[in-house]
Order: structure tokens, then sequence, then C-alpha cells
């Protein structure tokens, strides 16, 4: 073994960033991502739509009942804003060359790697039986120093675009995660005085008649003519925060692209990626994801208490919005930076309020959001585009994709020749 080679796993032990990860990271940029594992829904359907609904805490019946979403303008079921992250045939290309590997191998192993934000944009809905497809990369690369564990961080952003099968763009998630050195984060101390809220039965019934208040929409349109600046939305609750929450947000979701399963597949996963997993308290290796889960690993890493994944946020915050908007109205943007952790028993009250709106009622309406927990920390704040239903112009019509996020569409539908056909046929038994 080399000098460097003895240093790099030494770095990956003591969770630090080393200056040739930041080298391979950046060159990274406008380089393909290959997904770690299939889409956890090949093929949308209506009960895994629903599920995903389910697993964010969302009961709007647009999402869960077809014989509804039939009666609305949309003419069916369709999907949450976030479905996208739990679907998508993946069209990247794969590269093979043994240079490109090596970019991507092992980088900044032993790290924490955080969610820091998402932005995403919408350009038409999600229906079941439809196919989706996806490719993604990297978009940019930054290196900063991390208030968190006291080290160096590096901030990753992603770039996913979901097209339908004609080439159409359904949406982009532009994904951004921080990459801290594991190693400062008790040393930092930052989080010391952080504990697990514990509830009164005074304090929980404040939660419940909160959850009792919520205000849905639906099939009452959101008229843009009557949106005034200053408008608050009605709020929605989220938590206190559990593991059922947690295990929920999977049964939709899947695993994220990590490609974590049980038993077996625990088995080939460890032998593909051993850093990925490390020994519990009683020797068994486990996920380094566990974290969102197990006490025992967050506290080891300096961390009050298991969290949440930034998508949870990021679907609750949609949550909020698709509330106010209604059947007739589209969210078109939604920008979000993650702030801080959601401790497992904490509740985050999501709010908005509206801050402009265009002199034409064509135009997006922009709101902001936050979602805000019982510490009166807004742990996730941004912004949001929503395009309404006016009594002068009529119906709200969907945004058009420039030119070369058309083009690029179109490119990710002709990569495959004809695949998408065989996938389908595959998925069908046919």
């Amino acid at each position: 073994m080399t000098t460097t080679e003895k240093s790099t796993d030494t770095a990956a032990v003591e969770g630090r960033i080393t200056d040739e990860d930041i080298e391979r990271a950046k060159a990274q940029i406008g380089i393909a991502v290959n997904q770690r594992d299939e889409a956890w829904n090949k093929l949308p359907q209506a009960d895994a739509i629903s599920h995903f609904a389910f697993g964010c805490g969302d009961d709007n019946p647009l999402f869960h009942e077809p014989a509804y979403g039939a009666k609305t303008r949309w003419h069916g079921q369709i999907a949450p804003p976030t479905f996208p992250i739990a679907t998508g045939l993946d069209q990247t290309p794969k590269f093979t060359d043994p240079e490109r590997k090596k970019l991507f191998r092992g980088l900044f192993r032993g790290t924490g790697k955080y969610y820091a934000g998402v932005k995403w944009t919408w350009y038409q809905p999600i229906y079941a039986g439809r196919p989706v497809l996806m490719e993604n990369y990297t978009l940019d690369v930054q290196v900063k120093e991390s208030e968190f564990s006291g080290g160096r961080s590096v901030k990753e952003t992603y770039r996913y675009l979901y097209v339908d099968a004609d080439g159409s763009p359904i949406a982009t998630r532009d994904e951004s995660y921080i990459n801290a050195e594991r190693h400062g984060s008790k040393k930092s101390g930052k989080l010391a005085g952080i504990e697990r809220q514990h509830w009164t039965d005074e304090e929980f019934a404040e939660v419940e008649e909160a959850y009792e208040a919520e205000v849905r929409r639906g099939a009452e349109p959101q008229w843009w003519d009557e949106v005034t600046v200053g408008d608050e939305l009605p709020p929605v609750m989220k938590g206190p925060l559990t593991v059922v929450d947690i295990i929920s947000m999977h049964m939709g979701w899947g695993w994220g692209g990590y490609g974590v399963g049980p038993l077996k597949y625990a088995h080939q996963l460890r032998k593909r990626m051993p850093a990925f997993y490390q020994p519990d308290e009683y020797g068994v290796p486990d996920v380094v994801q566990r974290l969102h889960w197990d006490p025992k690993r967050a506290q080891d890493l300096g961390i009050p208490a298991p969290y949440d994944y930034g998508q949870m946020r990021a679907a609750w915050v949609s949550h909020l919005l698709t509330n106010w908007i209604g059947d007739d109205g589209w969210l078109a943007e939604m920008d979000l930076q993650m702030r801080g952790f959601n401790y497992h028993g904490d509740i985050h009250r999501c709010t908005g309020t509206v801050t402009a709106k265009a002199a034409g009622p064509a135009e997006p309406v922009s709101v902001e959001v936050f979602a805000t927990n019982q510490r009166g920390e807004a742990t996730t704040k941004g912004t949001a585009r929503i395009l309404l239903p006016s009594k002068q112009t009529g119906a709200v019509v969907l945004p058009v994709p420039d030119e070369e996020l058309r083009r690029r569409g179109a490119q990710v539908v002709s990569r495959i020749s004809g695949k998408v056909g065989e996938e389908m046929r595959r998925i069908h038994g046919e």
C-alpha cells in the first residue's frame, strides 16, 4: 500500500475530506451520475402515487382517488409534486472507461452527507400508468467551512431531469448536499445544548388542534383575482417526528437511490459498498443511513437524536402549497434551503405568505414559505411560484420549458433507442 493510499484510508475512517476528493468532485461537473439502484416505482401506478402521499401525511383526494381526480381539470388522479423522487427509469448514459469510474468511486468516504436544499420546477402532472424517464448529472461543487462540524465541507448540487415517453419535460430537481467531516461534529459542540423534546399533555393537545384546523381548498378555486400581497396560507402541522414517520416515507419513496435492502439484499450491498456499513454496538454492520432512526448512531456523531430526510420536508412544504392552491392551480416552482435538523420528537409548522403578485393573471404569484419547529427555529425556508386560475382569463396554462430543456428531454428519450417499450413489456410481464 502506498503512502497516498494509507492517507486516503485513514481519512475515510476519520471522516475527513481530502484535497484529492475535492479535485475529483469538481472534475464531475457536467458528467452524468448513475443511480445506485433502480427506481422504486418503475411505472407510476395509482397505489404507488397514493402510498407516496400517505408517507408524506397528505390526505388530499386528488392524490389518492382516481374517481375524485376524474372530476377535476386533470381528469384523473395525479401525483403529489415531489413524487418524481420515487420514480423515473434512469436513462443516464452509463460510462465504462476506468478514468470516469475513478472519479466517483469512494468519494468522500466516511463523511456525513446532509441534504442542504432543493429547487423544483414543474411543467406537467404525473398520471398512473404513464412512464417517467430520468437523467441526472453533477451541476455544481463548492468548498466551504462547515458551521456544524467545525471542519471542511463540500456542497454538491445534482440536476435531475424527468420527462415523459415523448421527451417532454415533466420536472427538474436541483438537489444540494453538504459533505461534512464527521470527526468535527462532536468537537464543535454546536448541538450540545439541544435535547429531545418531552411533550406534556397540554402541549400535545395544541398539536392535535393544529391537525384538526388544517384547511384544504380542493374543488373551490383559489382565484388569482382575490389574492393579495400579505395573505397568509393556512398552516399545515407535521410531527412530532417518529420512527413510524420515517418508515412510512420509505414505504412510498423507496431508499433514495442507495440500494438499501433486507437480508440477502443487504449482503449484496455490503459486498458492493462496504464503507456504507458501520458496525453497531453489537458488532453488526448496519447502514450509516441508520442515523435517521438509530439514536445511538446519531449520538455517536454528536447529533442529539435521529432526524428526518430533507425530501420529507420538501414534500411537507409542497403539501402546504397544494392545500392553498386548490385543484385548479399549479405549483410551478419551489426553492427550499434546509437550515437545521428535524429531530425525532420535533414538530414542524409549515407556513407561507404571499409576497408578490404580477400585474397580469397569467403570471405566477410568489410565496415565501417556512417550516418551524417547537423551539421557534425555521429549519426550512424558501420561496414558491404559483399559477392560479383567473376570473378574467380562465384556466391556468401550464409552463412551457425553454428550448434547451426541451432538446435535452428529447435526447433523454432518443438515447434508449426503443428500450422504454422493452422495459414496459417486462414490467407488465408480456
